[in-house]
């Protein structure tokens, strides 16, 4: 069964057509053509499993790689390893918690998404210069989109919605129109400005059209905020603003964290009457947010006060839980939370391995910026630019989860960081004599 419409049809076999045919440093233009312009609504669905053509591409990408030998260039690291094995537990926890057909196949898909993409991009992009053709991509892909969105912005209705997916009429909340473009949600095409606009900053230092291609980043993905109208996005997007702020504090950064957290303790135990989570909500409050923040508070607590029902492989039923319940799963609550999602559907080793993860793109990245020292400046901000861009994400995490086109991004980002802190850390003679750009960054 197929609900793709003939002009998707086209557009997706001449962007495998691309696929296919591009030189590798450009095979990110049709990915991200179709992750930015089709909505999720487009797909085939074979024997129950649903093929988006975003992942639909995907598999393209993964047959030019492997009849390319394109991934014998790709060597594993500990980054790789731990989504690996957080892959393979959450596949486990969640198949054990559930025990049922369809929540083992459920969980393929998620494999899929994750290993697919993940791999997929660490495969195509060999070392800093891919990673900055990378984001110079994405600068100039996002332009269309942006002024798609304004035009919904100004007319009301969404022109995506030909393709199906989403709807026509773009929503208003109180009175603010909430622009999603091809997104599942106008939060989540609020994410997509958010956590891309700091990967734009590092280009202002490049050569040639660097800083036309770095403003044009940044406006327009600010602008994608601005039009989806939503405080989660913004939230996100100031993570990001006070992440290159930071950058003047960058040898104080652990001084930071430490009080940070210390001060978070603090506030939990000795001043705040609520839980130090519910900041969340009054920062969204000078923001304009209506009060769906206090539900993204919420939702943390509602998962802290139920830690013995999901630790252990994660839960089947939520609907106990002091929250809004689902139509469609009424075993279910909604979940606006990366984290607590993972907790429920994989238990507690799932959100440990997800947040090594995490934890390791931010050791490496530190690592290569201490190695670089006082030279080569450009690549000491695009190793920041990427940081700010993790942090934008974990920001998202509180407000929503991914589950639409924001994927691609996500482990696009993760093989991002993997490729730069691995040309610049990894300690193998082969590695060390490989040159980090074609500009000469040795």
């Amino acid at each position: 069964m197929t609900n793709i419409s003939s002009l998707g049809l086209i557009i997706f076999l001449f962007m495998a057509l691309l696929t296919m045919a591009l030189p590798r440093r450009f095979v990110l233009i049709p990915i991200l053509a179709i992750t930015c312009y089709i909505p999720l609504g487009q797909q085939v669905v074979v024997a129950s499993l649903n093929f988006s053509m975003m992942r639909l591409i995907i598999a393209m990408g993964l047959i030019r790689v492997l009849l390319r030998s394109e991934h014998k260039n790709l060597q594993i690291n500990k980054i790789d390893k731990l989504i690996i094995l957080w892959v393979v537990v959450s596949i486990t926890t969640h198949t054990l918690s559930f025990r049922t057909m369809d929540s083992f196949i459920n969980r393929m898909g998620f494999a899929y998404n994750a290993l697919g993409m993940y791999f997929f991009f660490r495969s195509i992009i060999y070392n800093i210069d891919d990673v900055y053709m990378s984001i110079k991509i994405i600068a100039v892909i996002i332009v269309p989109l942006t002024l798609l969105m304004a035009l919904e912005d100004s007319t009301g209705r969404n022109i995506f919605s030909f393709f199906g997916g989403v709807p026509e009429l773009t929503g208003i909340r109180n009175g603010k129109i909430r622009c999603q473009g091809p997104f599942s949600h106008s939060i989540l095409a609020g994410t997509f400005g958010a956590t891309i606009m700091p990967l734009f900053i590092c280009l202002y230092w490049q050569e040639n059209r660097g800083k036309i291609l770095a403003l044009t980043g940044f406006v327009a993905s600010t602008l994608i905020v601005f039009f989806s109208g939503s405080s989660g996005p913004a939230m996100a997007y100031s993570a990001g603003i006070i992440g290159f702020v930071m950058w003047f504090f960058r040898n104080h950064i652990r001084t930071f964290l430490w009080g940070g957290l210390l001060s978070l303790i603090f506030l939990d135990l000795f001043v705040m009457k609520a839980h130090v989570w519910f900041l969340i909500d009054r920062f969204a409050n000078l923001l304009g947010s209506s009060g769906h923040a206090f539900y993204r508070a919420k939702v943390i607590d509602e998962a802290v006060n139920h830690f013995s029902e999901w630790w252990l492989l994660g839960t089947t039923y939520t609907a106990h839980w002091d929250l809004t319940v689902l139509p469609a799963y009424p075993t279910q609550v909604d979940i606006t939370n990366q984290f607590v999602r993972y907790a429920v559907d994989g238990g507690l080793f799932s959100v440990i391995l997800f947040v090594m993860v995490i934890f390791y793109c931010f050791r490496d990245i530190g690592r290569s910026l201490n190695l670089l020292q006082d030279k080569h400046f450009e690549i000491k901000i695009l190793l920041w630019s990427l940081g700010v861009a993790l942090l934008t994400n974990i920001a998202s995490f509180i407000s929503v989860t991914y589950f639409d086109q924001m994927v691609v991004l996500w482990y696009l980002l993760l093989a991002l960081i993997s490729t730069v802190t691995f040309c610049l850390i990894e300690d193998r003679p082969d590695v060390k004599k490989r040159p980090l750009t074609s500009n000469g960054y040795s």
